[in-house]
């Protein structure tokens, strides 16, 4: 006979076994090969250069072989503004835009040319938007609504079922955190938890990552807690992509909600912390899992028909780039809504 909280938990079980069998979707939003999204138009076959007018972060420009490493031939991505007048797209990353917006080309802009606005921050993190309506003709972002479409990870659906191995993990719940403030909400949410589940903390201000790999680290760890420093919609990074479902751990994710994750994930491949009444909850549901290895496996078992793939930062999307640029080399849209849309 069951009684009292371990009755609670086998209901919530049972609930959630069904919820996620019965929610699980058939196809999941990948980018498609060759990406024009709301401009498709005709597509050639010919050389596209792409001229990068900030490096995101300062970070340098390393060497892209767009067609050895993703497909797209006839790709040359530079740095150099010398190659302005000449080049099919100036790609401009926001967060250098909106501190550098002095710092614009002053030539003449070729009639051709397409501008492109990058962003991979969230809106809470993007600000001066409504300075560039009218300026760009495409956007680049991690929503599906841009004009060039790429999410920090997807699923890629296997061509036969592969086999799912559960590794023996020493910890239960690992966090990584660099930017630890106090009045966010995955810190309030964490301050929480930890009164009723042990968290193993990781980061500038914490225990150092196995030899300064997120993956390996985590990777000894049953769940991981893949909290977002804002939440938006759509909005969902490589906390979960490459720190939880690279490492091999189950994702207990806080962002945008539930039926906003099942868009790029399977239901039964996460565990939302808008599931449960509160932590206390969420705390029982873990432990209880990991008392119970079968109800365990179930949140891994969608890897019999997925692959994960972590988009590369940054030549995964001057690749992306060029091939949309080469698609909609006709088209001429401008983008008039900039900040309407993107914080929508």
């Amino acid at each position: 006979m069951v009684h009292g909280s371990d009755l609670r938990l086998f209901v919530l079980a049972l609930v959630f076994t069904f919820t996620m069998l019965a929610l699980s979707p058939l196809s999941l939003p990948v980018p498609e090969p060759d990406v024009s999204a709301r401009t498709a138009g005709r597509t050639e076959l010919r050389n596209v250069t792409l001229l990068v007018w900030w490096l995101p972060f300062g970070n340098g420009l390393q060497r892209t072989d767009c067609a050895a490493s993703y497909g797209v031939p006839g790709c040359s991505v530079t740095a150099d503004r010398r190659e302005y007048e000449r080049a099919d797209a100036v790609i401009m990353h926001h967060r250098e835009l909106a501190a550098k917006r002095s710092d614009l080309p002053t030539g003449v802009r070729p009639a051709a040319q397409k501008w492109i606005w990058m962003n991979f921050e969230s809106p809470s993190h993007s600000g001066f938007l409504y300075e560039f309506d009218g300026m760009f003709n495409l956007t680049m972002s991690y929503r599906p609504g841009s004009d060039i479409f790429l999410p920090y990870g997807y699923l890629n659906r296997r061509r036969s079922a592969g086999q799912v191995r559960v590794n023996r993990k020493r910890g239960l719940v690992a966090w990584v955190i660099s930017n630890w403030r106090p009045e966010q909400d995955r810190v309030q949410f964490y301050l929480r938890l930890r009164r009723f589940l042990p968290v193993d903390l990781y980061g500038r201000r914490f225990r150092p990552l196995l030899n300064d790999s997120v993956v390996r680290t985590v990777s000894a760890y049953k769940f991981y807690l893949a909290f977002e420093n804002s939440i938006h919609l759509d909005y969902i990074t490589e906390k979960l992509w490459h720190n939880a479902l690279a490492a091999g751990a189950v994702p207990v994710v806080l962002g945008p909600p539930r039926e906003n994750y099942e868009r790029f994930l399977p239901a039964d491949a996460f565990i939302h912390v808008q599931d449960f009444k509160g932590p206390r909850e969420l705390a029982a549901y873990l432990k209880h899992l990991d008392r119970n290895p079968a109800r365990y496996r179930r949140y891994l078992e969608w890897r019999r028909d997925y692959s994960v793939h972590v988009t590369t930062f940054w030549e995964e999307h001057y690749c992306t780039a060029c091939q949309a640029v080469r698609a909609c080399r006709h088209v001429n849209n401008t983008v008039t809504d900039l900040k309407f849309w993107f914080q929508s």
